[in-house]
């Protein structure tokens, strides 16, 4: 895929690991919609630095946990474009939760945003992709828990492993008009709930002694939209720790 000109929806865009997504975006020559649910002041910031690339550029409120939310979203990108070529579903929580304390609200919370939002927002783009002819491009963040998983985060590692097995059978439902693929992220930002330590910790045990940036997580989703013969696939950037 030729990303000049391109339209692309990257929810949870305005900060983070998704903010770098748009911006890379952008800076490719995409034009680019990016959701988020409580920062709206982060949005608009991102807003302004999308557009110093010349792109069109459009931020929209959506909590991915309401059904009616997605819908919502979805009218109001109609009104913004004529079309979707591009989906970056990043928009996601993580919460430690060990398996014997998870309440049901707790499980609703997480896998609702993880994993039911991402699959009615890919549903939602993939008809709108369809009924306008388009060849589009789905992309899913995961992360390493999907494939290696951590005790603690039990919710976290079902809604992202759910998330991967989405993505492939995405991939085989919508080809060969849509390729669906995921990136698989591991140490690249510090979760909420650690401290330095922690991090430097896991830092130091990985086989390339650095943690990653979200720009290389960038420029996985640009090398994904870009190979077209690839679909179905998780690109793994963990700096080698599912070696260990």
């Amino acid at each position: 895929m030729d990303i000049q000109n391109k339209i692309a929806l990257v929810t949870g865009g305005a900060h983070r690991v998704g903010k770098a997504i748009a911006l890379a975006l952008a800076r490719s020559g995409a034009h680019v919609a990016i959701t988020y649910n409580l920062s709206a002041d982060d949005a608009q910031t991102t807003l302004a630095e999308i557009r110093q690339s010349g792109v069109k550029a459009a931020a929209f409120q959506c909590d991915q946990t309401q059904l009616g939310s997605i819908d919502a979203l979805f009218a109001a990108l109609r009104q913004e474009f004529d079309h979707l070529d591009i989906l970056i579903n990043s928009a996601a929580i993580m919460e430690r939760q060990p398996a014997l304390e998870v309440s049901p609200a707790d499980w609703e919370r997480v896998i609702n945003t993880n994993l039911r939002g991402p699959f009615f927002i890919a549903q939602a783009a993939a008809k709108w992709m369809r009924e306008s002819g388009q060849a589009g491009s789905i992309i899913n963040l995961a992360d390493l828990s999907a494939l290696h998983p951590w005790p603690g985060y039990i919710t976290h590692v079902i809604s992202k492993s759910g998330l991967v097995a989405m993505t492939q059978t995405l991939a085989l439902a919508l080809a060969p008009t849509i390729r669906v693929n995921a990136i698989a992220p591991g140490t690249i930002l510090k979760p909420d709930d650690w401290d330095e330590t922690r991090w430097q910790h896991v830092v130091e045990t990985l086989p390339l002694k650095r943690s990653g940036s979200t720009r290389e997580v960038a420029e996985a989703v640009l090398f994904c939209l870009r190979s077209d013969f690839m679909t179905g696939q998780v690109i793994v950037l963990d700096g080698g720790r599912s070696l260990k």
